[in-house]
């Protein structure tokens, strides 16, 4: 499969400066939106029951995290989730702690079946979802590598999307094509929020490029991972790491994107 070049997904992102709904945790929320704006995505954060559906139809991507769930906030998703896929909005599914208990578990199957067209989560929230989508037992403690990728890989096949599995290595499939993508920085891990951000640029990425959807997620992702080396050789802790990502993802350009990406095709996993 050929992918336009991924700095011209960039470059369409900031010329559109889509709309991303963003309806995600209390602890994420203002670092999420630093994070799109900084970039060149314009957030919105809303939870109401009340307008959580109208809204998501003239949004131009919905994100959803489970982070800090509640009954009120799990019925103001689903009426977002349901109104995405009734209107071909695309959205981002971010499965925080999936596994951990029974109620995110029951939340997230109900999500699942409004057909996120991400979903972007670590290794064992993607082997927790797998098993929910499939109705098996849910995570093997004893699972490998190896394994969590073919659950990604199973996951993408199940719900018909796009797979962003994150870690110190990503690993990004729609259960067809594969990809790597290495990069980053060990600091990245010691500041809050990261993740959840991240999954909010997926979906402002896929907004700006719905043609793509795959090659928009793989764009999304090597910016995160260049602006965090980036940032990473400037700080000197994670309080001034996160201020240097947010100016690296701003000062990012389109030929940084697209020549210095660690991004690998794989033919095999």
């Amino acid at each position: 499969m050929t992918h336009p070049p991924l700095g011209e997904m960039l470059a369409t992102l900031r010329d559109t400066t889509p709309l991303v709904h963003c309806m995600t945790n209390y602890v994420a929320m203002n670092s999420t939106a630093n994070l799109l704006l900084a970039t060149g995505a314009s957030p919105a954060m809303l939870h109401a029951p009340e307008e959580v559906a109208e809204f998501t139809a003239i949004a131009g991507a919905l994100s959803i995290n489970i982070g800090t769930i509640s009954s009120s906030w799990a019925a103001s998703m689903a009426l977002a989730a349901r109104a995405a896929n009734e209107t071909g909005t695309p959205w981002v599914l971010d499965p925080v702690a999936v596994g951990a208990t029974s109620f995110r578990q029951q939340v997230c199957t109900e999500l699942l079946t409004h057909q996120p067209t991400v979903i972007r989560a670590n290794a064992s929230e993607v082997m927790a979802l797998a098993g929910l989508a499939s109705q098996g037992r849910g995570v093997d403690a004893t699972a490998t590598t190896e394994d969590a990728a073919q659950a990604a890989i199973d996951l993408a096949r199940q719900q018909r999307c796009i797979v962003a599995m994150t870690g110190e290595t990503d690993f990004i499939t729609d259960g067809t094509h594969h990809y790597r993508l290495t990069g980053g920085h060990s600091m990245m891990p010691r500041v809050t929020t990261l993740g959840c951000g991240l999954s909010a640029l997926v979906a402002g990425f896929v907004a700006a490029n719905r043609d793509d959807p795959l090659a928009a997620t793989l764009a999304a992702l090597a910016c995160f991972s260049i602006a965090g080396s980036r940032a990473g050789q400037q700080a000197s802790g994670p309080g001034s790491f996160q201020v240097a990502l947010l100016d690296a993802l701003y000062s990012l350009t389109t030929d940084d994107l697209s020549s210095l990406s660690q991004l690998e095709a794989l033919h095999a996993v």
